[in-house]
């Protein structure tokens, strides 16, 4: 046939694969950015938080006894 250049097409060999991994990757590239920009930030413990408000946690979470929260905020109220 014309045009077909003894099966090699326009590029000759291997040169077909390259760019459909090329095509591909881009694709795939693209679908990750969509999804990245549409999903909601994540949500991260705040940093700042007071020696007063880990103990409060701690407590609330049954971690330590009310014998050892009094005698820790003591502590930390001085």
């Amino acid at each position: 046939m014309m045009g077909d250049y003894g099966g090699m097409g326009w590029f000759g060999p291997g040169f077909g694969g390259i760019f459909m991994i090329l095509f591909w990757g881009f694709i795939i590239a693209g679908i990750v950015a969509i999804v990245r920009w549409l999903a909601p930030p994540r949500q991260t413990e705040d940093p700042e938080k007071s020696a007063i408000d880990i103990l409060n946690e701690r407590y609330a979470k049954g971690e330590i006894n009310k014998e050892d929260y009094e005698t820790m905020r003591r502590e930390l109220e001085r």
